[in-house]
């Protein structure tokens, strides 16, 4: 029987993770001795705390006569998220009418466009960008409009470059911050200038910030609620800040109106998180300890693997936070030629460009870099720096 995948399925292409995963194994299927810097998933390195570990029997117990769980969330989980941006970044939410779990926050992010947007809508989408940006857009007969993220503006989006007729008919402009895969932050005056050219516009600021909010090295990154929840929805998730990637729950919050829809949405389309792993993630969310200690980790890791390129003459990478380094090639090399030579002494990256997507601009702004993520332990990330500084060809 012959199966056609649909257009939209089509559209999306592989996914770029999947792709270095089988690529990883086929080199380590050859015998090569291999130091993946590719994918982010820091519990394959590094399990969550103890306390939600050792949590989970007894929850599980608790729970054993729940049911379904609660699409909404269990309201001690909502108060949580609640006292949690409240205690992080004195936001004042509402647990029932401005705060809804989620299952992680890929899912959520995916899926959100589908609560305002129509065939043939426009969502605005940062390229380099996580896939679900613009994959989500496509799955709800959307159309992406992508702006470049380039060195030159801080690796923010120049939204003011976007055409007014693009603006106009625009449903919602996605950003990240702290970014993937640059790193870069973004500041309360630039979220304010985002603001009020959004509300101009009546756009969606949707601000998948959550994932990385915590991992920043010299100053602390801003939600963008701390200025508004009017026209805003913000994502987040316990994957990144307290290694529990395999657990799937996160949280969106903001505007009434955006959350009442984005609960209507997933009634329709599962049944929420496992209560008990909801009982695990308030403790988590509780907990300042885990982060601090995660935070100067991978705080130690980036500057070997930074000082090693910077010993091979390599430009200065700009990433201020996330355990991502975004590291530019040198004169004359492109971002797959940088990923290529790497390859070849055992170190996997990302190139940038296949973290891109066409934009109406010239320039690629993936083109001259490749994503590094310092994932592994202290002793492969020191490997690792002795065979850029020693083996690398440029």
């Amino acid at each position: 029987m012959k199966i056609e995948y649909s257009n939209i399925l089509n559209q999306g292409g592989k996914y770029v993770f999947d792709v270095i995963e089988k690529e990883v194994a086929r080199l380590r299927a050859e015998g090569i001795e291999i130091i993946d810097l590719s994918v982010g998933d820091p519990a394959k390195v590094d399990p969550p705390p103890d306390f939600v570990i050792n949590s989970l029997s007894g929850f599980a117990e608790q729970r054993k006569y729940g049911g379904y769980p609660r699409c909404k969330g269990d309201q001690a989980f909502l108060r949580s998220c609640a006292q949690y941006m409240k205690r992080e970044f004195n936001v004042d939410l509402d647990p029932e009418a401005e705060i809804n779990i989620t299952i992680g926050s890929k899912e959520a992010v995916f899926h959100f466009p589908k609560v305002v947007v129509n065939p043939n809508d426009i969502v605005i989408c940062p390229t380099p960008g996580y896939p679900p940006f613009h994959l989500g857009t496509i799955a709800a007969y959307g159309v992406p409009y992508y702006v470049p993220l380039y060195e030159e503006n801080g690796f923010l989006p120049d939204f003011s470059a976007i055409p007014s007729d693009i603006a106009e008919k625009a449903k919602i402009i996605w950003i990240n911050y702290p970014n993937s895969p640059t790193g870069a932050i973004a500041s309360l005056e630039w979220y304010k200038k985002l603001i009020d050219w959004a509300h101009q516009h009546n756009i969606i600021i949707a601000a998948d910030e959550g994932a990385y909010i915590e991992i920043s090295f010299e100053e602390k990154q801003h939600s963008i609620l701390e200025i508004t929840k009017e026209g805003v929805i913000a994502f987040y998730s316990l994957s990144k800040r307290n290694n529990m990637t395999g657990y799937r729950i996160g949280f969106a919050a903001g505007d009434h109106q955006i959350i009442e829809g984005f609960y209507r949405l997933r009634s329709q389309q599962d049944n929420g998180v496992p209560q008990f792993i909801q009982e695990a993630a308030i403790l988590a969310l509780e907990d300042t300890d885990f982060i601090k200690t995660m935070r100067q980790s991978y705080k130690i890791k980036r500057e070997i693997i930074m000082d090693a390129f910077q010993q091979k003459g390599f430009p200065p990478s700009k990433s201020e936070a996330t355990f991502f380094i975004w590291q530019k090639a040198p004169e004359g090399m492109s971002g797959s030629e940088l990923a290529q030579r790497l390859l070849e002494i055992g170190i996997v990256v990302i190139p940038g460009d296949a973290l891109t997507q066409p934009t109406t601009f010239e320039k690629n702004p993936g083109k001259d870099f490749v994503r590094i993520a310092v994932m592994p332990t202290i002793a492969d990330i020191k490997k690792a720096a002795e065979r850029i500084c020693n083996d690398l060809v440029i």
